[in-house]
């Protein structure tokens, strides 16, 4: 059985507007998908969309606090890590930046060991108005297919990475 995220209840699936879910198996161990994940600032090295983060409070990596921005498909968000478990759990809150609406999302990660490598689960809520134009109204599904591919690109780098260290 894999774990889930915690929600705080404001970002609940049961409430929120928009909701999704992506897993996938990882034939690496949870500490190089770890590694992966932290390096806020090369997530574009597998995964070209996030090449505009920049950790704002100093730190080299994501940790517990840690309030970052990036620009996703073209809008920027300012970000602070909620929940940080290393090599199992990862979580941040965003806003978006100009939007006078209040809109919100609540992004986690969940990473559990597995027999050959591990699994890693992700999940996104979104609430308020510029998200539900955004992606509830003008492209439904994108929150979906957009996980699916950073996942996948993560699981080949981690992948590519644990055998470099086999190697």
């Amino acid at each position: 059985m894999y774990h889930h995220v915690i929600w705080p209840e404001r970002y609940d699936p049961k409430t929120s507007a928009i909701y999704a879910l992506n897993d996938i198996d990882v034939k690496a161990p949870p500490e190089v998908v770890w590694k992966l994940l932290i390096d806020a600032e090369n997530w574009s090295s597998y995964f070209p969309p996030e090449n505009q983060v920049k950790i704002l409070s100093g730190e080299p990596e994501l940790a517990l606090g840690t309030q970052y921005s990036r620009v996703t498909v073209g809008f920027p968000m300012s970000l602070v890590v909620t929940e940080y478990v290393p090599n199992r759990r990862l979580a941040w809150a965003t806003t978006v930046d100009g939007d006078e609406t209040g809109s919100s999302a609540y992004h986690g990660w969940v990473i559990t060991p597995t027999d050959d490598g591990c699994h890693v689960l992700t999940e996104e809520t979104q609430q308020g108005h510029f998200f539900l134009e955004e992606l509830g109204r003008k492209h439904p599904g994108a929150l979906f297919s957009y996980h699916q591919d950073w996942v996948e690109r993560l699981a080949r780098a981690a992948q590519a990475e644990a055998a470099k260290k086999a190697g």
